[in-house]
């Protein structure tokens, strides 16, 4: 709240301009949920119910393996902004092309140990043979994604440094909409059941790869300075993106293990438990959507500021993100609060599953103001390339506060469960403020 009393009178552009890079991000960020429950209907629809457990089962290891390499986006939108603040077009190229070399050849390495990846995956998920057979099908189509999507994150992180936010949203939505229309193209029409739905998100994915091309090709002729190679390969160069994006892949690395975590102790609990708990976790993720959309904000025009060496920008940008991404957090947990019950009505009509998902819907309330902090905060990181900080501060509320926490609240049940999830979302945002004040003294004292 300090930095909310240092907000100067002349800040109404700062606020404009945080909510025209934050809108776009948060529409482009719903839009893929919305994507999900395309799939799904289009998969609920069809004779049995195997093949909507065959595409839930693809998707949940393609959600992991691609949520992993999301660094790629969060690299280079936070080197690039920093670029796009020092006004060094030829080192925005350099950062885009060294991003793109890194997908590219990670994207091979996908495609080379695609067998031992799906043995590995299903292995860990185990599932009835009919089930994981269709999930397999679904796995050797979607494999093929893979050069696109980690190129999509390259493109989309380059975009929203360069504060290019209709192109992200442009990309993502053209994407997810292509995806829709051919899920009922595949399935529907041509009944290809499994391999349409794998089909129709490989086809997507390259659309918006090449539509990703087409714009950056148009923001690259606009940007000053030369593309030399010489200098794209340069180590020091590839050795500040390798160590940003290895931070980055740690901390993502922490966070998909807190959340398989805790579906697997929910499962423990009994089919109940864990039926409701993903009922409940649907409002947290799609909170998250929406207060992403801040962070992204606050990625592209933190950085450019620490770019810009501009402690003024900086100050009002750190105070612009924080009003906005409290006041949304508020308003999330209000309507959760008021209109919670009717939610998990709308998502499960198993009787036993609501009642068990109300018992529960107090978690759902506070976590918006608790989670709030470390979402923000990780748009600031990233836009300050304050990486290493921030892996350290997932490793330090992933493995000494939640699972502690944790252990020490079994006797509650699941609510201890939801206890430490809170607990973790609180570890984080306290010790990343802890960092974040000491940064915020040197940058503006």
């Amino acid at each position: 709240m300090m930095l909310l009393m240092q907000l100067p009178a002349k800040s109404r552009f700062n606020h404009r301009q945080i909510l025209r890079l934050a809108g776009p991000m948060i529409i482009a960020n719903i839009s893929t949920p919305l994507l999900g429950l395309v799939d799904t209907a289009v998969m609920g629809h069809l004779d049995s119910p195997r093949f909507l457990g065959g595409v839930a089962l693809g998707g949940l290891i393609f959600g992991f393996i691609y949520w992993g390499f999301g660094f790629l986006r969060m690299g280079t939108t936070g080197l690039t902004a920093q670029a796009l603040g020092t006004q060094e077009g030829s080192e925005s190229k350099c950062i885009l092309a060294r991003a793109l070399l890194v997908a590219l050849l990670l994207a091979a390495l996908i495609l080379l140990l695609q067998q031992p990846i799906a043995s590995i995956s299903f292995w860990m998920i185990a599932s009835d043979p009919v089930t994981e057979g269709l999930a397999q099908e679904y796995f050797a189509v979607r494999i093929w994604s893979a050069p696109a999507t980690l190129g999509n994150y390259v493109l989309l992180g380059w975009f929203l440094g360069l504060q290019k936010v209709n192109y992200s949203l442009l990309m993502v939505v053209l994407g997810n909409l292509a995806n829709m229309l051919l899920d009922l193209l595949f399935v529907v029409q041509l009944q290809m059941a499994v391999e349409g739905v794998a089909l129709a998100s490989v086809a997507a994915e390259y659309l918006a790869f090449l539509t990703g091309i087409g714009l950056m090709a148009l923001q690259l002729r606009q940007l000053p300075g030369r593309l030399r190679m010489t200098r794209v390969i340069e180590l020091s160069g590839l050795r500040k993106l390798l160590a940003i994006n290895g931070d980055i892949f740690l901390r993502t690395l922490c966070l998909i293990f807190v959340f398989a975590f805790f579906t697997t102790q929910s499962a423990t609990q009994g089919e109940l438990i864990l039926a409701a708990n993903t009922v409940l976790l649907n409002f947290q993720m799609f909170m998250a959507f929406a207060l992403d959309g801040f962070a992204h904000a606050a990625e592209a025009v933190v950085g450019r500021a620490v770019g810009a060496r501009d402690r003024k920008l900086f100050r009002i940008s750190v105070a612009t993100a924080t009003l906005w991404s409290a006041v949304v957090a508020l308003v999330f947990s209000l309507c959760y609060g008021l209109f919670g019950v009717v939610v998990v009505q709308m998502l499960t009509d198993i009787e036993a599953v609501r009642r068990i998902a109300y018992a529960y819907l107090p978690w759902v309330m506070v976590l918006p103001v608790l989670s709030v902090w470390c979402f923000l905060l990780d748009g600031i990181f990233i836009g300050a390339t304050l990486t290493r900080e921030m892996r350290n501060t997932m490793l330090f509320a992933t493995l000494i506060c939640f699972l502690p926490a944790w252990y020490f609240s079994i006797p509650l049940g699941n609510h201890g469960l939801w206890l430490a999830m809170s607990v973790f979302f609180l570890a984080r945002g306290v010790s990343m403020a802890v960092v974040f004040r000491r940064f915020w003294r040197k940058i503006c004292c």
